[in-house]
């Protein structure tokens, strides 16, 4: 216990002591509202809309997440299939460089148009382009990147390219794929949010910052922003969580774990 409080009570003094600041200098020197809200406005607004933002909080995290399932199988196979067959990397990578390449808010209206602008599969599809390259160059990365003592020992029991892809590239490949993992769930709300600036339904978090915005409710705006901040973090922490089941073996779980 006095370990893990050393090791977060840092993390947290700092931010408490940016919101202190944040308020005192807003009221010290005149901020309108519409600029920056004070941190006790927000925390009131907070307080008031909860439930409400509970919900379209709700709503947008399960775009989110379905996004990056979406996003994530589509780049497993790729990945697996790049590093497995030749043809199939000559093929399919120069593909999905090209579809990084292109700006996120591109697809936004188009998948609109596709799925329906009310339907979250249209929200899910631009998750699930967005988070689609990290996830497969990372798992590439480790399919390929594996010690070849590991390969050569492998062949010198006359495995097959299969049993060394399963056993051998796939393990080395996991924390890669955590890693994407990881950072593609705070890309996936972000992605969620973006896609819902360009229409849909009133209960999603995006919907519900332009509306207060526009209506000078920046308060509850911000409120909206704290929302998406901690769905995203709490997203953040499941992988984390998944990571130290899935590959116990591995020095982050075991770096994680002594702190």
């Amino acid at each position: 216990m006095t370990a893990r409080v050393r090791y977060y009570g840092p993390a947290v003094a700092v931010f408490i002591g940016v919101l202190v600041l944040w308020e005192l200098l807003v009221r010290a020197l005149g901020i309108q509202q519409f600029l920056l809200p004070r941190p006790s406005a927000i925390a009131a607004a907070f307080a008031e809309h909860f439930d409400e933002l509970v919900t379209v909080g709700r709503n947008t995290l399960v775009e989110a997440v379905g996004g990056l399932a979406i996003g994530a199988a589509a780049a497993l196979a790729v990945a697996f299939a790049t590093a497995r067959w030749a043809t199939a990397s000559r093929a399919l990578l120069p593909l999905a460089i090209a579809a990084n390449s292109i700006p996120i808010i591109a697809f936004a209206p188009i998948m609109n148009n596709w799925f329906g602008i009310l339907n979250p599969l249209s929200k899910m599809m631009v998750v699930a382009v967005l988070v689609f390259f990290p996830i497969m160059i990372n798992t590439l990365r480790g399919l390929t990147l594996v010690d070849q003592g590991s390969l050569e020992l492998m062949r010198s029991y006359a495995a097959s390219e299969l049993s060394i892809f399963a056993k051998v590239r796939v393990p080395n490949a996991l924390p890669y794929i955590f890693t994407a993992l990881k950072v593609s769930a705070t890309l996936s709300l972000i992605g969620a949010i973006v896609a819902e600036y360009f229409g849909g339904a009133r209960s999603v978090l995006g919907q519900f910052i332009i509306t207060e915005a526009a209506f000078f409710r920046f308060a509850n705006a911000w409120a909206a922003i704290v929302i998406a901040s901690a769905a995203s973090i709490a997203f953040f922490l499941i992988i984390v969580a998944i990571e130290r089941v899935a590959i116990p073996w591995h020095s982050s779980a075991r770096t994680a774990d002594s702190s």
